[in-house]
């Protein structure tokens, strides 16, 4: 049987309207305990203390063991059961707010990246238990929870590992990973850094800064580059006009793509084209003459 304590707060208790403490607890699991399938209002961060379980999202499993964690959002379908065997114990909380969701993209976690590792767990037990055994009331009550609060979040942030795909990177790495991501898909859009930063959840000169540190450039040069590498492909393998092409690699004035493919490549997009087909042909011919001068070797 699963033994728990929990503390929730009632809807006046929450009156910070960036980011609210809506319950925490602290539990310790039956075997094959479980949760779910099941949709939540508000977003939930479990810490594994001990032991193990499973946490199902969409088509995606993670096994999860002691000092990793597992984030749940709101209105989005999730399942999680304790280990057979080795049931887990777990702590967590349970929080809303206009900030919220900017927060767990700050620390490194989303839809995507739902789970994480930090070896802070008898912090984080000594931050949900303080909660738990409070009896402060009204004001200070709503403050002393507050500050509780964003102290689990700085210990969560500080030194997480995001795992993604059966590896683990610091979160300054998935910042960056994300932004390429979000460029190399949404390229042919009129994207601007400030919505590449948006979309990771960082501001824009923290952005700069991660592509300087760990690409030696900015997004925006990123994102240039990228741009000018699909439009060679286009004028290499089709014949759509200049305007077309500077459409799909986002740009939607053709002359400002003329101007910014000459910059960079040396070239105009038409004459890029013209050579990379002369190109084409001369090593076309090349390598006919290649193949004559073989055959006419061949010959007895």
């Amino acid at each position: 049987m699963e033994k728990s304590w929990v503390k929730t707060f009632e809807r006046q208790e929450q009156d910070f309207g960036e980011l609210s403490l809506c319950h925490c607890g602290y539990s310790i699991c039956a075997p094959g305990h479980s949760f779910g399938p099941a949709v939540r209002p508000n977003y939930i961060l479990h810490y594994v203390l001990d032991g193990r379980g499973t946490y199902r999202i969409g088509s995606r499993t993670y096994h999860l063991e002691r000092e990793q964690g597992f984030l749940i959002e709101p209105n989005v379908m999730t399942f999680y059961q304790a280990d057979a065997q080795q049931p887990w114990t777990y702590l967590w909380i349970g929080f809303q707010g206009t900030r919220a969701d900017q927060l767990m993209r700050e620390i490194g976690l989303s839809y995507r990246v739902p789970t994480f590792s930090s070896g802070c767990g008898a912090e984080l037990l000594q931050i949900v238990q303080q909660i738990l055994q409070s009896d402060r009331a009204d004001v200070e009550l709503r403050l002393f929870v507050q500050a509780q609060m964003y102290t689990f979040f700085s210990r969560i942030a500080h030194g997480v590992f995001i795992q993604n795909g059966g590896f683990q990177m610091d979160k300054q790495n998935y910042y960056v990973q994300a932004a390429v991501e979000y460029i190399q898909t949404n390229y042919a859009r009129s994207i601007k850094v400030h919505d590449i930063a948006e979309y990771v959840g960082v501001s824009r000169s923290y952005l700069t800064t991660l592509f300087q540190s760990i690409l030696h450039t900015s997004p925006n040069a990123y994102l240039t580059n990228f741009r000018l590498s699909r439009a060679k492909e286009q004028l290499t393998l089709t014949n759509f006009s200049i305007g077309i092409v500077a459409d799909m690699c986002g740009y939607q004035d053709s002359l400002v793509f003329s101007k910014a493919f000459k910059q960079h490549v040396g070239l105009t997009p038409s004459q890029y084209r013209k050579l990379d087909r002369a190109a084409q042909q001369e090593n076309l011919q090349s390598e006919r003459e290649h193949q004559l001068y073989f055959a006419e070797a061949d010959t007895p």
